[in-house]
């Protein structure tokens, strides 16, 4: 992705939230944060790294789903508007390219855990950044460790 492909056609003053993941195996603890995240803006985009990047993340094995399906079962989710694929390890271009109001990250993150680059394009379009609490007991890895009977 680069800056500029990303146009939403959206009219001025409208409060864009981003958000962004890997959402390899979509669960209740995803949906309610992307609730959540929806009512702090006009626009929920979720940025989704491609299959590629989520498995340099991650590591082998992953993405469980492909970048169609969870792109697809993202957009099906009334609390979001837009998803935006990306390629990158970080989501450094799409949050300029868009410039949001509001970025959202999970409770597993902090200010100084954010990635610095991501950190200094938030800031240098003046978003507020955001961390939800994390929904008890679910989690990816959790769900990961479920299927395979851990």
């Amino acid at each position: 992705m680069t800056p500029g492909e990303v146009s939403l056609g959206v009219r001025l003053g409208t409060r864009i939230v981003l958000t962004n993941g890997c959402f390899d195996l979509l669960h209740v603890g995803h949906v309610r944060y992307l609730q959540q995240a929806r009512t702090l803006g006009d626009i929920l985009v979720v940025a989704v790294n491609s299959d590629r990047s989520v498995a340099e993340l991650k590591g082998p094995g992953r993405p469980w789903l492909c970048l169609d399906d969870r792109v697809e079962m993202l957009a099906g989710l009334t609390c979001v508007d837009v998803v935006v694929p990306f390629d990158e390890l970080r989501v450094t271009r799409v949050i300029e390219a868009l410039r949001p109001a509001t970025w959202v990250k999970g409770g597993d993150y902090t200010l100084e855990t954010i990635d610095p680059g991501e950190r200094a394009a938030l800031e240098a379009c003046g978003a507020e950044i955001v961390f939800m609490p994390l929904v008890e007991g679910r989690s990816t890895t959790g769900l990961i460790e479920r299927i395979r009977g851990g």
